[in-house]
């Protein structure tokens, strides 16, 4: 593939995922955006259960086979291997922003703070997931992760590196910082709708079920540097597990 095109198009999925990114902040909290997840047309509650369900399920399908290694080997005979990540970044991004313009409102209330200091905590929380997130994926490689990193490598003539399993900073206490993140920011809003409550609800499940998709992968990839480290960090809560004790005879 052409090096400028390859960059042009690893650039342009980068820039829309970082929109994606920034709405839904907005979309979630309720602000700047002109949709919300507790905007747009009345519809009847069966039909908005089943397109907002329709929606999670397609973002869950797309996300996790195309996340998958045998996928990968056969996509990259159709498609460049320099921009495998840009075109998985771009398709998720494609499909997050149809579901931010398509999701139905289910407005009734299941739970709405006034307190102003309890919503003041709500929304630190917020933000503190959404900062979580980000963060974590600049603990790793930020760029890599969404695709850039290979198509400036690809740009400059350069082959890509594997990087040795490391778990930095966060990722010593728990092995999945990014999706604890993503956890604490669906749930924390002082004005819970049964509508932002199925989003919540529905994509931390896939959480847990892509986490332990990605975890063999990952078991895979890194063998038993990776499967020690399972054994030893929690998955998402801090401090929730110790280390294994050796017997004697493994002294």
């Amino acid at each position: 593939m052409n090096r400028l095109a390859a960059f042009a198009y690893g650039l342009f999925a980068y820039v829309f995922f970082l929109a994606v990114f920034l709405y839904v902040i907005g979309f979630l909290g309720g602000f700047i955006v002109p949709k919300t997840i507790n905007s747009g047309p009345k519809t009847p509650l069966a039909m908005a259960v089943a397109v907002n369900m329709a929606l999670l399920a397609l973002f869950a399908v797309q996300h996790t086979i195309m996340a998958r290694r045998e996928f990968k080997q056969w996509w990259t005979r159709v498609i460049p291997a320099v921009v495998e990540r840009s075109t998985f970044v771009l398709l998720t991004s494609a499909i997050l922003a149809l579901l931010y313009w398509q999701w139905r409102p289910i407005p009734a209330t299941v739970w709405n703070v006034e307190a102003p200091g309890i919503r003041a905590v709500f929304h630190v929380l917020f933000a503190a997931g959404f900062g979580l997130v980000l963060y974590s994926t600049f603990l790793i490689d930020h760029f890599e992760l969404f695709g850039l990193r290979q198509v400036v490598l690809h740009l400059l003539g350069k082959e890509p590196s594997t990087a040795p399993f490391q778990t930095p900073l966060l990722y010593r206490l728990v092995r999945h910082p990014l999706m604890l993140g993503f956890i604490i920011a669906f749930w924390a809003t002082p004005n819970m709708t049964v509508g932002h409550l199925l989003f919540a609800a529905v994509t931390t499940v896939y959480i847990f079920i892509g986490v332990r998709l990605e975890e063999r992968e990952l078991v895979l990839q890194h063998g038993e540097s990776y499967e020690q480290y399972r054994q030893t960090t929690p998955m998402l809560l801090p401090f929730t597990k110790r280390k294994p004790v050796q017997s004697a005879a493994g002294k």
